[in-house]
């Protein structure tokens, strides 16, 4: 018998690779009625990412504190999403800008946590820090008129796991792997915290619901994606850095464990997802150079949500903002293009 194995197959990457060259993702847009097959892959895509509570419990608003800030002011709370699970949040109001309030909900990716978006360190949120590639969202929500939600993500910054030994260097591996054996997924629960973020923000009085946006960068930009998908009060979406397709990104490229929704590649690609909040405006950013995110990926990903969007009418409402570095957000170059977009809405 000979003893040379250079023609075993023995990686389970190209095990899976084999699998996925073959596998045609069933609830891919290929053209007909947009609405119809949004709500064939809206209810898919509300299975996969796993279950959410059946009746919605008090969100017990607290108040944890309240300052001025050049730009206005901000007010750190908190809020319970579901039991034993309570959000805390950044409320970031414009100066001289009178209310109803146009809100961005902002979401940071991997991180030290949310108090990037307002540029203060997250242990002593008096200390001013320089937030890196432009991730300092709030900040640049009130420059511009906006109002700020600002929510740490589970597993992220003040919610990161702090109850057991994680046998992981990545912060939501764990929670990943619970929320699976539970039927749920990370990335589901994440949805569902935005979307108790727009419950509060239906209390406050000061909100214009129907001008509620969501932005973020990488683990941020997944959320924002699958936000605009599943949420229908989210009126326009700017994700930063994630945008591409799931074969040349999270499938071919190590990534975080929330990245992934079982079974979801057999129906779906990242096109399809962001094509189910058609016709609303989406601003996509991307960096040249992102590693993990392929350019290439992304402008075919992209294409193929021009087609959507073109099928439900509003192919100028889709754009591709690419900034000219890495895994990043890039201010200068999107928030003029989702400022025309959101002109656009006011005037409605």
């Amino acid at each position: 018998m000979s003893s040379k194995t250079t023609a075993l197959h023995l990686s389970p990457t190209e095990y899976h690779r084999h699998i996925m060259s073959r596998t045609v993702p069933a609830l891919r847009f290929r053209g007909g009625d947009v609405r119809k097959w949004q709500g064939r892959l809206r209810r898919e895509l509300a299975r996969l990412v796993g279950d959410w509570p059946k009746t919605r419990c008090p969100l017990n608003v607290r108040s944890l504190w309240k300052r001025k800030h050049p730009l206005g002011t901000i007010e750190k709370i908190a809020f319970t999403s579901e039991p034993c699970s309570d959000v805390v949040a950044y409320i970031c109001l414009p100066k001289g800008v009178k209310p109803p309030y146009t809100f961005m909900i902002c979401l940071q990716g991997h991180s030290t946590g949310m108090h990037n978006s307002i540029g203060f360190h997250r242990d002593d949120e008096t200390k001013p820090i320089k937030t890196e590639g432009d991730r300092d969202f709030a900040i640049g929500c009130m420059r511009r008129g906006l109002a700020a939600l600002c929510v740490e993500q589970r597993s992220f910054g003040l919610r990161r796991e702090q109850k057991q030994k994680m046998v992981s260097n990545h912060g939501c591996h764990d929670a990943t792997m619970h929320a699976i054996m539970l039927g749920k997924t990370l990335l589901g629960e994440r949805v569902y915290d935005v979307d108790r973020g727009i419950d509060y923000l239906a209390t406050r009085g000061d909100a214009d619901m129907k001008m509620i946006g969501v932005m973020g960068n990488s683990g941020g930009g997944t959320i924002s994606v699958f936000s605009a998908a599943l949420l229908p009060r989210i009126a326009f979406a700017m994700p930063s850095c994630y945008f591409c397709t799931f074969r040349d990104s999270i499938m071919s490229i190590g990534h975080c464990a929330d990245n992934y929704v079982p079974g979801l590649l057999k129906h779906a690609e990242m096109s399809d997802i962001m094509g189910l909040f058609a016709p609303k405006p989406v601003v996509i950013v991307a960096g040249r150079t992102d590693d993990i995110f392929p350019i290439g990926a992304t402008r075919a990903a992209f294409s193929d949500l021009r087609r959507i969007y073109k099928a439900a009418g509003a192919q100028n409402r889709c754009h591709l903002v690419v900034g000219g570095g890495g895994h990043r957000f890039y201010a200068d170059d999107a928030w003029p293009v989702m400022l025309n977009e959101i002109g656009k809405l006011r005037l409605r």
